[in-house]
């Protein structure tokens, strides 16, 4: 299955790319998974309060992204992997997914530092490696979004080292996953909604 299937009002609103054949092992093996990471693309909108909310913690658009894959089923989850070396036993335990269901791992990174995306990939290839995840999908920002930040004042707070689409590419190809089949969705200003803050 190609991304071209996906609903064009999806295709309108996100950017897509993909590596080893995600989407195809998305919509035949995992068709659940599929849908319910369609519906929430289609449900989800950026709104201009919470661009302007100010930071520390959770950004509230990551927030509303988790809560809609939540409604369906999904969970935040870590894995401890056991390995005997020459008898000796090494635990690994990996870094929490902030979305998982049934081998599907969906990471949202909004505005972080860019070894974020390292981070998420790694753990995408370790986790591909063992048997514990079929696809892995990350959810960012595009890069376009920076000129409606500068215009909202906010450019400052979304500075050209934290995680978007640009900096994301480069470390795919880089093999950052290995073999891990990917998904890639990029947000950008077909998803905003200009809004007054309540």
């Amino acid at each position: 299955m190609s991304l071209q299937q996906l609903p064009l009002r999806i295709r309108d609103k996100y950017r897509f790319t993909e590596r080893h054949h995600a989407s195809a092992i998305l919509s035949t093996d995992f068709p659940q998974e599929w849908q319910d990471l369609i519906d929430a693309l289609d449900r989800f909108v950026l709104r201009r309060d919470d661009i302007l909310k100010p930071g520390g913690g959770r950004s509230p658009i990551s927030a509303n992204f988790d809560n809609l894959l939540l409604s369906k089923g999904w969970e935040e989850r870590s894995f401890e992997a056991h390995l005997v070396v020459d008898n000796q036993p090494r635990t690994t335990v990996t870094h929490k997914v902030d979305n998982f269901k049934n081998r599907i791992g969906v990471e949202v990174e909004w505005n972080n530092k860019s070894p974020f995306f390292d981070r998420d990939l790694n753990n995408f290839r370790l986790l591909h490696e063992t048997g514990l995840l079929s696809v892995g999908v990350i959810f960012t920002r595009q890069t376009e979004l920076q000129t409606l930040f500068d215009q909202l004042g906010k450019g400052a707070a979304y500075g050209a080292s934290t995680t978007h689409w640009e900096k994301l590419l480069p470390k795919v190809d880089a093999g950052g996953a290995g073999g891990c089949p990917l998904l890639l969705i990029g947000l950008g200003l077909n998803t905003y909604e200009e809004n007054l803050p309540q």
